[in-house]
């Protein structure tokens, strides 16, 4: 409605300034008029020099030794101009307007246009933007910047996967001599982070063509027509470059599952844009040089139109990477920084398990951004370890003299209580420090827990992981009662909680259960069944691990009070502090 009330203000303003100007024109105007009596008299006294005869309402007529004419009413007597001749008046006649009578017209008129233009423009700025227009990234840098493979670390298989598609856009008429064709289109999928657009734009890099990048979420618009007609706008500038790769992000904004029971029959906007993108697919010629690239974090929600032969029929997984792959993108975001010749990269991406490309580059960044605070010549170790921790669990909290000496207590046996039982459950996993400082992120403390790279992972491994989950609110429970068990064991919770579900659900290791993906089921229909005995064995199993992890602590409870006492002593404790702790003692297994 304001939009509105806008135009109407504009508009009534311009009307008011229009009227005004009229106005003033015409009391002008009235200065200058005589009344036909005295017009007659000044005729009689031979004071009249000239009359205008036009086709107005008006006369115009000059007096003599005066240089203005003044204005007189029209009789439209026909007699009139006998009359002012035979007074040796001079007399002419005009048949165009006055003056006067255009410019007023012109005002008229030029007050319209730039009122109704002014009126326009404010309109159109008021409109909602879906101009069928959107900004597509051409990435054709010069050849120093452009990104080729040897900038891709950790995806040495997808990096094989797409070294054809690289030669096909170079020599496109070498695979259609050989009636081969290629993958109209390529979908990268996997975790955030783990580089799919850095992938791609390797692959424009490597074959030297154009990258023309956008998101899903650009073509995903309220106003039917404007996401399909942009799909077509970006592939016609595609096929002017004759070569190039296409890159979709997000492409599950746009590539959902349909359903058939949409408002419209299915034929919104989403639908019409993912129609319009698989058409353009569909249109390609066997020998042109352009491949279109997707990523998706979610490859499971897509429409199966999208992934069948002939449109994405390719899919490669850009997974998280190996300690071998962690090493080389260390290496290579650690070039242009000056770090210390002792860093251990190798160490730090044993250290770095489950980190992503991108969170290894933060990590580098946090250490770098701490080096200069301190005005250090270069990054130092100490520097890449306290980033490592901010990047995990945030950056420790200075002042703690609001702690209270029971909270840390808790804290303290909370945390010794995770690395006990890492240690007597998984000694494959290294515990790479264990402290009780707070963090910025609300953590009392952390034991940091990493696991070995791994393929596959067994039944007895997930169900020793859910004990170090576990570990920290029944240690609670052994020191302080249950009765103070605390809520610092909330996330512990959530995450048993979701591994076991996965355990139950996906993999079919519960023996209640057997070997059924419950995800079927529920998908079948049979909620209420599966539902109340899937809590049912999620509750049994966890209360079974619960009771097994409390045995284990209560047997080496010695050894829980030392390293307590230990983290109350020092705050933090490393793997070779924890080490010698667990020496000094016979574990009970």
């Amino acid at each position: 409605m304001q939009k509105y009330r806008k135009i109407a203000i504009i508009s009534a303003v311009l009307i008011l300034i229009l009227l005004l100007g009229m106005l003033y024109i015409n009391k002008k105007e009235r200065k200058n008029e005589i009344t036909y009596h005295d017009f007659l008299q000044y005729i009689e006294e031979n004071r009249i020099e000239k009359v205008i005869i036009g086709n107005e309402s008006k006369l115009k007529v000059k007096i003599k030794n005066e240089e203005k004419f003044y204005k007189v009413e029209n009789p439209r007597n026909p007699s009139l101009k006998e009359t002012l001749l035979l007074q040796n008046i001079i007399v002419e006649e005009n048949e165009a307007n006055s003056v006067s009578t255009i410019l007023q017209g012109l005002l008229i008129i030029a007050f319209f246009t730039l009122g109704f233009w002014y009126v326009q423009r404010i309109w159109k700025k008021q409109q909602p933007k879906y101009s069928m227009a959107m900004n597509i990234e051409d990435s054709r840098e010069q050849q120093q910047k452009m990104t080729c493979f040897h900038d891709v670390a950790g995806n040495e298989e997808a990096k094989e996967s797409v070294q054809d598609v690289v030669d096909f856009i170079k020599n496109p008429e070498k695979y259609s001599k050989y009636g081969a064709r290629m993958p109209r289109g390529i979908i990268f999928y996997g975790p955030p982070g783990t580089g799919k657009t850095l992938m791609a734009k390797a692959i424009a890099g490597e074959a030297n063509v154009p990258f023309f990048a956008v998101s899903g979420s650009d073509f995903v618009q309220m106003y039917v027509g404007v996401g399909a007609s942009r799909i077509r706008d970006l592939f016609k500038k595609a096929r002017t470059e004759k070569k190039a790769v296409i890159f979709i992000d997000e492409i599950d904004a746009l590539g959902k599952k349909r359903t058939g029971g949409s408002v419209g029959g299915g034929n919104d906007e989403r639908d019409q844009t993912l129609n319009a993108l698989l058409t353009e697919m569909s249109g390609f010629y066997e020998d042109e040089g352009i491949v279109v690239i997707a990523a998706t974090n979610r490859l499971d929600i897509l429409d199966e139109a999208l992934l069948r032969p002939g449109r994405f029929d390719r899919h490669i997984e850009i997974g998280l990477p190996d300690v071998a792959g962690r090493e080389k993108i260390l290496r290579i975001h650690g070039k242009n920084k000056p770090l210390d010749p002792h860093i251990d990269l190798k160490k730090l991406a044993q250290q770095t398990v489950y980190f992503s490309g991108a969170m290894l580059e933060n990590l580098l960044n946090e250490g770098a951004m701490i080096a200069a605070k301190k005005n250090g010549e270069m990054i130092h170790w100490e520097d890449i370890d306290q980033a490592f921790y901010t990047v995990v669990a945030g950056s420790a909290k200075k002042d703690r003299s609001g702690i209270l000496e029971k909270d840390q207590k808790i804290t303290a046996y909370h945390e010794a209580g995770h690395a006990l039982i890492t240690k007597l459950v998984a000694p494959e996993n290294r515990v790479s420090k264990v402290t009780i400082i707070p963090s910025t992120k609300g953590a009392g403390g952390f034991s940091m827990n990493i696991p070995p790279d791994k393929m596959y992972y067994t039944k007895k491994e997930l169900e020793h992981q859910i004990q170090v989950y576990l570990a920290g609110r029944i240690a609670e429970e052994i020191i302080f009662g249950t009765d103070e068990i605390t809520t610092g064991a909330s996330n512990d919770i959530e995450k048993a909680t979701s591994l076991l579900k996965d355990y139950i659900m996906e993999y079919g290791m519960s023996k209640e259960a057997g070997l059924l993906n419950i995800n079927v089921l529920l998908e079948m229909g049979q909620k209420q069944i599966v539902q109340q005995t899937l809590f049912e064995e999620c509750k049994k199993q966890m209360n079974s691990l619960y009771e097994k992890t409390k045995n284990l602590l209560i047997k080496n409870k010695e050894m829980l009070d030392r390293i307590a006492k230990e983290l109350l002593r020092k705050e933090s404790l490393v793997e070779e502090e924890l080490d010698q702790l667990l020496q000094v003692s016979n574990l009970h297994y």
